[in-house]
């Protein structure tokens, strides 16, 4: 059976999460630093709501530069306690996110 591998859950429909995200792929810095196929290959099976959780607490760019594997996503403070959370909850279990806050620049 199929695992989250952020909370651990088992028995929830999983989701691709691209590691590397896909909107970064054409830029100068991500061409340097990846190819192509590390792009397209880096990818985690993650429950809806954990993917939902790590498009919410960071952008884009911190996904590619800090974030683009997994133990770097379950280092994150706030994902690590969302996951500890949620880790425990039943496999149809879908908690409510509310609009995130626009970010300070």
């Amino acid at each position: 059976m199929d695992v989250c591998e952020i909370c651990g859950r088992q028995g929830t429909p999983l989701t691709r999460h691209h590691l590397l995200p896909r909107s970064r792929h054409r830029k100068a810095r991500f061409q340097r630093l990846h190819t192509r196929e590390e792009g397209l290959e880096a990818i985690a099976l993650l429950c809806r709501s954990c993917h939902s959780c790590v498009h919410g607490s960071l952008s884009e760019k911190e996904l590619e530069q800090s974030y683009h594997t997994v133990e770097a996503l379950r280092a994150h403070p706030g994902i690590a306690a969302f996951a500890e959370w949620l880790r425990n909850k039943p496999a149809g279990f879908q908690p409510l996110f509310r609009k995130p806050l626009p970010r300070r620049r």
